[in-house]
């Protein structure tokens, strides 16, 4: 594609990076890339990519075995990823629970990462068109660089990872914004992370066709859109605050971080890693693991052939959710500023206890199926919320390359004056800066929150 000239301006305070920011939140269009260039480049990506996803059974999956004695699920290189089983056993409050399931493991930690540079006075993101083998629509708009340790040092043999020099050293040139090491979805995985950056760039960057300049403001604009922004993308653009203050918060950040320790310390979470062989009320057949009511999840195998891959075919188990999520964060304004009722959750693979996580998040089919006083505090109130009340509504794919057809509906509800501020110890009002600090640090946040930090940004950028 073509661009204009580029410029490194350095910044020199923090505040002048948030008016940089905030600059870009607010241009909704570029003349870098225009939206109508961008519409016909996407949509030429999403045509033109041949892949192809076929389900197969386990037994046809290249380089990967169920392990003898265990029955883990492993790769020959010993890298990549496993999937094993977990026991895990909670108390909270007198109530207890306990119950095994699959897992994944995958203890590496890859890159997420976003180049910045400024275009005619304005940060543009360097994004890529990439294909994941579990991604609706397959070519979604993913970070500059997405890469497990493994792709990035070459163990599966492919082409190097391109842009891969802005974000490891020794070579490592311009301006590091935001660097952390943030979670992904612990009811999946066990105690993974991943290193989630954002890089200002120094000099020319050579272009290439399945990479584009956008402003954050035209990636907020795509957030409202079904599928479009991939995980990695959402994730690593929850790092970047809005550059607007977001005015007095209703507790303070020490009040904040003081309920969750309260939480992490008051709640017991176990977690023991057994072979997959000894997962009860999971049933192994010759192309899946499903839990015996059809709940959950189910791990299936997959063969791959992708043209713009670092690896062009390959075959790999995959995660299948067994139906769409929901995340939905409640907003109340104290004093006019928007405050997120955030809750303490524990998932079977979290790192430390708990983090905090929307207001609701559950597969609701499920949910709904158990006993009233069993089900997800607020749920009734958010799946019942009237369409005025609703500030974003979109259906977004989690990690495509781990997962298969994840999708989750990410809601934004607002409440009015009459819902009480007074809430359960799990949950504390916060601010989306509050949130955006924390997200400085890791093992806060937990990826769906992140998620909506980052619509609730596209929410405010829209409405100027």
């Amino acid at each position: 594609m073509t661009i204009t000239a580029s410029s490194a301006v350095p910044y020199e305070s923090t505040a002048d990076l948030g008016l940089r920011l905030a600059l870009s939140a607010q241009t909704a269009d570029s003349s870098v890339t225009p939206n109508a260039e961008f519409r016909r480049w996407f949509t030429a990506q999403r045509r033109s990519k041949r892949y192809d996803v076929r389900r197969i059974p386990f037994a046809e999956l290249a380089g990967w075995h169920f392990q003898d004695g265990t029955g883990n699920l492993v790769h020959e290189s010993g890298r990549f990823f496993s999937v094993e089983g977990l026991h895990v056993r909670t108390s909270w409050n007198g109530q207890e629970d306990s119950w095994t399931q699959p897992i994944i493991n995958q203890p590496e930690i890859g890159i997420l990462g976003i180049v910045v540079k400024e275009f005619d006075g304005v940060l543009h993101c360097l994004m890529q068109a990439k294909m994941e083998p579990g991604n609706l629509d397959t070519v979604q708009l993913s970070p500059t660089v997405q890469a497990t340790r493994s792709n990035y040092t070459g163990v599966h043999g492919g082409s190097a990872v391109r842009y891969l020099e802005h974000f490891v050293p020794p070579n490592r040139g311009g301006q590091v914004l935001f660097d952390s090491l943030q979670s992904e979805q612990g009811a999946w995985f066990l105690r993974k992370r991943n290193r989630n950056m954002v890089v200002e760039a120094v000099g020319e960057i050579p272009g290439h066709e399945d990479f584009v300049w956008l402003t954050l403001g035209q990636l907020y604009g795509l957030l409202h859109e079904d599928n479009v922004l991939n995980m990695d993308a959402r994730t690593v653009l929850s790092q970047i605050p809005s550059g607007v203050g977001g005015g007095h918060p209703l507790h303070s950040l020490w009040e904040v971080l003081t309920r969750l320790t309260e939480v992490k310390a008051r709640r017991e979470l176990v977690q023991r890693s057994i072979p997959l062989a000894n997962v009860s009320d999971w049933r192994r057949t010759d192309d899946e693991i499903a839990h015996e009511a059809g709940q959950h999840f189910s791990l299936i195998a997959a063969d791959i052939r992708a043209a713009n891959r670092e690896v062009t075919r390959w075959s790999q188990p995959l995660l299948a959710p067994a139906e769409q999520g929901l995340a939905a964060f409640l907003v109340r304004r104290v004093a006019g500023v928007p405050h997120l009722l955030a809750h303490a959750r524990s998932e079977a693979g979290v790192l430390n206890v708990a983090e905090l996580a929307p207001t609701v998040q559950c597969q609701p089919g499920h949910a709904q199926s158990l006993p009233t006083e069993s089900r997800p505090r607020y749920l009734d109130l958010v799946l019942g919320a009237p369409r005025d009340q609703v500030l974003f509504d979109s259906v977004q794919s989690e990690e495509g390359g781990r997962f298969h057809y994840a999708t989750n509906r990410y809601q934004l509800v607002e409440v009015g004056d009459e819902f009480p501020l007074d809430v359960p110890e799990e949950f504390i009002w916060v601010t989306a800066d509050q949130l955006g600090g924390l997200l400085q640090h890791s093992n806060y946040v937990n990826i769906e929150a992140r998620t909506l930090v980052t619509a609730l940004r596209a929410t405010g950028a829209m409405r100027g």
